[in-house]
């Protein structure tokens, strides 16, 4: 039986090396191209026969796996793509499944193995799980924030001032100060830099709308 021929989208060389590592030591499947942007995935499959696709969502030139996938369903809809992310974005899924991405993975705390997961893809089934993992700021979790909080967060993480986050979300200065005093006694971090720094690095401060 030929082998299943994958590509791997990923911004990250470390992941890259694993995704090739790992699929390469399969029987079933030849890794083709490793690629470091979303941009352009498309267009190598003018010029490449491709089965599957191991695709990352964020990639730091600023691309997005999940846009570069709606592209790909709509151009070559035989094409089976998995979406790996380490980012517990639930509304990831939610697009994922409404664009027709087969199967999606989490690198760090999903428990069923990727080979396991491009099998079943290959066979048919669309595998995904029950739900983001849940994710942790300091001291809180993401359900003790509210939707506000949540909002003001993702302004801070950005590295937005207060002036600036009161004009964004049409909310005073004031609110703002007080929304971020609640935010660092839920999460127990000592000042703003560092509540901004671990929201970035947990990925809770994404804006799914994005």
């Amino acid at each position: 039986m030929p082998k299943s021929r994958v590509m791997i989208v990923d911004d990250q060389v470390l992941s890259r090396r694993f995704f090739e590592l790992m699929i390469g030591s399969s029987d079933r499947y030849e890794v083709v191209l490793a690629v470091e942007s979303a941009f352009s995935a498309d267009i190598y499959l003018l010029e490449n026969e491709i089965d599957l696709i191991v695709m990352d969502v964020l990639m730091s030139d600023g691309s997005n796996g999940l846009d570069a996938a709606e592209r790909i369903k709509r151009d070559y809809p035989q094409i089976k793509i998995v979406i790996v992310t380490s980012m517990p974005e639930q509304s990831w899924m939610t697009r994922a499944r409404r664009i027709g991405v087969e199967s999606f993975w989490y690198k760090e705390s999903e428990k069923v193995e990727l080979l396991n997961v491009l099998d079943r893809t290959m066979a048919g089934e669309s595998v995904y799980p029950q739900n983001a993992p849940p994710v942790r700021l300091g001291s809180a979790s993401r359900e003790d924030f509210s939707d506000r909080e949540l909002d003001v967060l993702r302004e801070i993480a950005a590295g937005m001032t207060n002036p600036e986050i009161a004009k964004s979300l049409y909310i005073s200065e004031n609110t703002v100060k007080s929304h971020l005093r609640v935010l660092l006694q839920k999460t127990g971090y000592k000042n703003r830099t560092e509540l901004a720094i671990h929201a970035r690095v947990t990925g809770i401060a994404l804006d799914p709308t994005k």
